[in-house]
């Protein structure tokens, strides 16, 4: 699929070097899937390695005690998700300490929505299933659907073009995430720079010159 070869050799040439994208272990991955909710990579960061060194495993986590872990996360906002990870620690440990490679299992854990359990199953296990976070959502709309169309008909759509390896899976769900943080940004989008703009039904449309549109200042 046309789109499906730019997007990947866009992304061979432009991703950004993340620690997290190094790794195929589960905890890390999750970890990192945690305190990317609602935060910027730039914060993340510097909380990622720290909080790794501090709880190297699932296992370490699940023993800590509550006032440690929310020590090593404090700064980073959103406190629920640190709750919500301990927890999940401490449900793993009990199975085994092993994290889910089944994105409906994974959705059992606390914490644990629609996107973080493909993105777990995709990036950890390199399962061919999708990982729609906003970023993906985003371009997928302006891509091939339209602005209001549904969540469920964005997973849907994500379905079908997710490749079937899993290690090109991995990648196209990286580089559709790469993409919407990128270029085709919320506010701001670098249509010119897109590698998909020929397939673009928002750039056919002349949508792109609107969203480009800086907004009235309060």
């Amino acid at each position: 699929m046309s789109f499906t070869r730019k997007l990947l050799a866009w992304y061979k040439r432009n991703a950004r070097v993340l620690p997290w994208r190094k790794t195929r272990n589960p905890y890390a991955i999750l970890v990192s899937e945690f305190m990317l909710q609602q935060t910027q990579v730039s914060r993340v960061l510097d909380y990622y390695p720290r909080f790794l060194k501090r709880f190297p495993t699932i296992g370490s986590l699940a023993r800590s005690r509550p006032k440690a872990v929310m020590e090593a996360w404090d700064g980073l906002g959103y406190y629920a998700r640190a709750r919500n990870l301990h927890q999940l620690a401490k449900r793993v440990a009990e199975n085994g300490n092993r994290i889910p490679d089944d994105p409906v299992e994974l959705r059992t854990l606390p914490g644990v929505g629609q996107y973080t359990a493909g993105a777990v199953a995709c990036f950890a296990y390199e399962k061919p299933v999708p990982a729609v976070d906003v970023n993906v959502g985003r371009v997928l709309r302006r891509v091939f659907l339209e602005n209001g169309s549904r969540e469920k008909d964005v997973v849907e759509l994500a379905e079908k073009l997710v490749p079937k390896s899993g290690e090109r899976a991995w990648r196209f769900n990286q580089a559709l995430m790469e993409l919407g943080a990128l270029v085709c940004t919320a506010r701001s989008p670098k249509c010119p720079e897109c590698p998909v703009r020929s397939d673009c039904r928002a750039v056919r449309s002349g949508i792109q010159i609107r969203i480009r549109r800086p907004a009235h200042p309060r």
